[in-house]
């Protein structure tokens, strides 16, 4: 039912936006705002059958849904003078986009399900043990060391830290050195680590005592001042986030008890984001004269984050309409550039073109990339492929190693954010499964039980 009712949204907006090309620009506003209203409700519509479904406010395929199909339907509003008609094979890529993933997905579930015996359908629950406790502290203990030592590194290679610099509006940008700087951003693995480890402690001792977490609360602390310093608007939220994700994933709360959580975070993050916005040197003015949007009255904390989330189909849109070569894998590859320093040596490898709408609006969608590289082929099979690697993760993520549900809440933020970025063509999200990996396998005990097989 999911499938044949998203179909059927989509082909509708579909011919609404022809429509609304074809209308004069006031009846065509109306048509825009139609045909978005209409994919935003049923992606909405569809996260909450697909959580009903699953029990679980961290389905990955609901996310995706919600994510990726609900930021169709507010681009689809064309609030900004930036925005404008997509071509028709943009709408093909989106559509399949999603079909891909959620035939690939369903399917997996499907197969998952079956073979597996009813007792193991569940989530295991997470179990007091004191080593489990014991290395995951020392985790956060090291990562957290790691970060900051990485972060004064740059600081201090550098001769500045963007917090305190004056009218620098990039000053984030240029704090950045190759290599380095994922040791730096690694912090933001840490609030969840933490809560890992609350949760261990509530698990073993019944109650918390505040005086066995006073070094925890610090690693925190620190985790978050370091992308504050840095100015990274993204970092602090991802790391918020994160952590959020992770205690959903390991609570498992109702939906409305999730909302409540993204309310509490919502109004913890705000004043954040506007002090960083501020401190970022990024007028109102500034902000606004890049948007461009049709309304010039719109109050900016409307303007920006839709902006942030309609521009990157539009930028999808640039690159079907102007791309003239496919780059055959290099731009899908570029973690394998990056980590391994090859595009150092063959700088040729890093220097395509980016097609957005504006040099200063650089997010993109999760399937940018896979256009770039293979066309529309490309965009359903990476979507394909994405589909199942979820839904194996989906199917098998029972588990008693804590640090599981952190590599989980991690691909479960980059299916909520879909909307924003490559996520799995970026460097620094396969640095941070690595290092959550590497993680899990102290914290399960693997690294000792290879030591003892060796000796």
């Amino acid at each position: 039912m999911m499938g044949i009712r998203f179909t059927i949204s989509w082909l509708i907006a579909l011919c609404l936006s022809y429509a609304a090309a074809l209308a004069d620009e006031g009846r065509g506003q109306i048509l825009y705002i139609l045909s978005g209203l209409v994919l935003l409700f049923a992606a909405i519509q569809n996260y909450r059958e697909g959580v009903r479904r699953s029990k679980d406010a961290a389905d990955l395929l609901s996310l995706f849904s919600l994510s990726y199909i609900g930021g169709m339907g507010i681009s689809c509003f064309k609030l900004s003078k930036l925005q404008t008609d997509w071509e028709l094979i943009t709408w093909i890529c989106l559509f399949w986009a999603y079909m891909g993933y959620y035939l690939v997905y369903t399917r997996v579930i499907r197969r998952l399900s079956f073979k597996r015996p009813e007792t193991a359908s569940s989530d295991k629950a997470i179990t007091a043990d004191s080593d489990v406790y014991r290395r995951t502290a020392l985790s956060v203990y090291l990562l957290t060391g790691i970060s900051l030592a990485a972060f004064i590194a740059e600081a201090l290679l550098l001769g500045y830290i963007p917090l305190f610099t004056v009218d620098v509006p990039h000053a984030y940008s240029y704090f950045h050195i190759s290599g380095l700087h994922y040791f730096t951003v690694s912090c933001v693995l840490v609030p969840s680590l933490v809560f890992i480890c609350v949760w261990e402690r509530k698990c073993s001792e019944g109650s918390l005592k505040l005086k066995k977490l006073r070094g925890l609360m610090l690693c925190l602390v620190l985790s978050l001042l370091i992308p504050i310093l840095c100015v990274s608007r993204f970092q602090l939220i991802f790391a918020v986030m994160l952590a959020f994700m992770t205690a959903t994933v390991i609570t498992r709360p109702s939906l409305k008890k999730t909302l409540i959580f993204v309310a509490i975070g919502f109004i913890i993050m705000l004043p954040l984001y506007i002090f960083l916005t501020v401190e970022r040197a990024h007028s109102i003015e500034y902000l606004n004269g890049i948007f461009e949007m049709k309304n010039e009255n719109m109050p900016i904390f409307i303007s920006q984050p839709y902006i942030y989330i309609a521009n990157n189909y539009d930028n999808f849109n640039c690159l079907v309409r102007d791309l003239e070569t496919h780059t055959l894998g290099v731009r899908m590859l570029f973690p394998v550039w990056a980590l391994t320093g090859l595009k150092f040596l063959i700088p040729e490898v890093v220097s395509s073109p980016l097609y957005v709408t504006k040099t200063e609006l650089t997010t993109l969608t999760l399937f940018y990339n896979a256009y770039y590289d293979f066309g529309t082929v490309g965009v359903a099979l990476f979507s394909a492929i994405l589909g199942g690697a979820c839904g194996m993760l989906s199917g098998r993520k029972t588990s008693g190693n804590p640090v599981g549900s952190l590599i989980y809440a991690q691909i479960a933020s980059y299916m909520l954010l879909s909307f924003f970025t490559t996520w799995f063509s970026n460097p620094t999200t396969w640095f941070y499964l690595i290092l959550s990996f590497i993680i899990y396998m102290y914290v399960g005990g693997r690294f000792e039980k290879l030591f003892k097989m060796h000796t």
